[in-house]
């Protein structure tokens, strides 16, 4: 049933957002730069009232994207879940990502190259464990193996096991590298690999010497 807008007031809470009244109901909300577009005694039939809601809808979709993406980087993938469980339907999901990937927001690649780089300063792991938890994020498998061919995982190895190696100096060699092998094994790294990190360690510490 086609309706007049009979009132167009800014929200109390968000100045940035504007509700909108046909014949004296509320009947949709929107952003104040789409409310613009509309005037007190302008004619809304229903298709209008389904496509001005359809635009909101694209708004909110994108705003939550960016509220997601102040707080950290995310892959593709994270954003269209994130979105799809907040009960997006898929075309708006569709829709706020290009927009994002259009305005160099969303960049997988980019996005590979922070965790790797992150998980190096912060929690090193290897090869194995990055490209397991870089799946997750439903990241290309080629994408991912190109970024971590040029890690070299003897480095992160020994960067994860100095985080560790001190608290057990003053284990006999074996224990030491019980102790060692099964930590970095658990990060992803190789048996050979960790083998290697933990002799260099033992040697670096002095280990077992008074």
């Amino acid at each position: 049933m086609t309706g007049v807008i009979t009132r167009i007031v800014y929200q109390q809470r968000n100045r940035q957002r504007v509700n909108v009244f046909v014949d004296g109901a509320f009947a949709l909300a929107l952003p104040d730069a789409e409310a613009a577009r509309l005037q007190v005694g302008q004619t809304l039939t229903p298709a209008d009232i389904a496509r001005l809601r359809q635009i909101d809808d694209a708004a909110k979709a994108y705003d939550k994207a960016l509220r997601l993406l102040g707080s950290r980087p995310r892959s593709q993938q994270e954003i269209a879940q994130r979105l799809n469980r907040a009960g997006y339907p898929p075309e708006i999901v569709s829709a706020a990502l290009a927009r994002l990937q259009q305005q160099g927001y969303l960049d997988d690649a980019a996005f590979i190259a922070w965790w790797i780089e992150n998980r190096a300063r912060f929690s090193p792991r290897g090869r194995r464990a990055l490209q397991q938890e870089l799946r997750q994020k439903g990241l290309d498998p080629q994408m991912i193996d190109q970024a971590l061919a040029m890690i070299p995982d003897e480095d992160q190895a020994l960067a994860a096991a100095r985080q560790r190696a001190a608290r057990w100096r003053g284990l006999s060699q074996e224990a030491f590298d019980h102790k060692l092998l099964s930590f970095l094994q658990r990060r992803g790294f190789d048996f050979e690999t960790a083998r290697a990190a933990a002799a260099q360690l033992w040697q670096e510490l002095g280990a077992g010497q008074e």
